[in-house]
């Protein structure tokens, strides 16, 4: 019996076997390539601006480490750049932005996981179709706007239970970042719970749990990478927030982490001295950039740890 040989079938034979001219395939080929590029360039794009960024902060943070120490930088506990008799501890600034993020935190957390365990297993779809969209709503509303909420409601409103409040304090601009990151911990924790496979509730309803137990102890768990993925974006969020801490929190850069007493930010600080006064390449310029590569490290700091963990807990469905 003679023996038969398969011949391989060239691109064109096969395109035109699909009823594709060959001008048709090259026309696809081509638009793959230029969008495979286009893509990539993208991608490139944003590493190029992060890298310039942090470039920008490193060199200008540099000319002011000539000047000052980096251990009165870290350890002195007044901030005056700008003054005759000039102080660079930059302890106030961090203090006033620890205790305005957990403040934020502490609203945004509980009240957006339980935004979106309602969502995902409590709510029809119809009705989800309606508020998640209208609860991401809030992140576009522009952040002047809340801080002066901050200043002329929130903080009247926390005077009639606390009268010796100022008029300036960190915990009204606390609690409306924490209103205004919601829609962060809500939306991306509804997300990561709807991904979690159905069959995880079917077993457990079909061992007697209750919706509140399937939630908490089953859908919870199994979505805390995507939960834990919210949080870090919302801490994220309320760390570099700077309208309403400039609005309503003050610019008095005082060591407390007391939440009633008024305190500045990093980014209130370098809302308030980026205003063109400042002549190029003096202190208190370069300061701006050496309080934004604290807030950049303590930043990616924050989302390592967030990464860690979510690498530790995910799960693999």
């Amino acid at each position: 019996m003679a023996s038969t040989t398969t011949q391989p079938e060239s691109a064109a034979a096969a395109a035109r076997r699909r009823g594709r001219s060959p001008a048709m395939v090259r026309r696809r080929r081509l638009v793959d390539k230029a969008s495979e590029a286009l893509l990539f360039s993208a991608a490139a794009f944003s590493i190029v601006i992060t890298v310039g960024v942090v470039g920008i902060l490193v060199v200008e943070s540099m000319g002011f480490f000539e000047h000052v120490s980096i251990w009165d930088f870290l350890t002195d506990t007044q901030w005056a750049p700008l003054f005759d008799d000039a102080r660079y501890g930059i302890a106030p600034l961090i203090a006033g932005t620890v205790t305005v993020t957990a403040v934020a935190l502490c609203v945004a957390i509980p009240v957006g996981t339980v935004c979106a365990v309602w969502l995902s297993e409590y709510s029809s779809p119809r009705l989800r179709e309606v508020l998640k969209p209208a609860l991401e709503l809030l992140s576009a509303v522009p952040t002047v706007v809340f801080g002066y909420f901050a200043l002329l409601i929130v903080t009247p409103f926390l005077q009639k239970f606390m009268p010796d409040l100022p008029g300036f304090n960190m915990l009204g601009p606390g609690i409306v970042i924490g209103l205004l990151t919601v829609p962060y911990v809500a939306s991306l924790g509804e997300d990561a719970m709807r991904a979690v496979p159905t069959a995880l509730r079917e077993g457990a309803y079909a061992m007697g749990a209750t919706r509140l137990q399937v939630a908490l102890k089953v859908i919870l768990p199994a979505a805390l990478s995507g939960i834990s993925a919210a949080y870090v974006l919302t801490f994220s969020r309320a760390l570099g927030e700077t309208m309403v801490v400039a609005i309503a929190a003050g610019m008095q850069p005082n060591f407390t982490f007391d939440p009633r007493e008024p305190a500045a930010t990093i980014t209130a600080y370098i809302v308030q001295v980026s205003l063109g006064d400042l002549p190029h390449a003096s202190i208190g310029y370069q300061s701006i950039f050496a309080a934004g590569l604290v807030l950049l490290l303590m930043t990616l700091a924050f989302n390592i740890a967030g990464y860690r963990l979510r690498k530790r807990f995910r799960e693999v469905y």
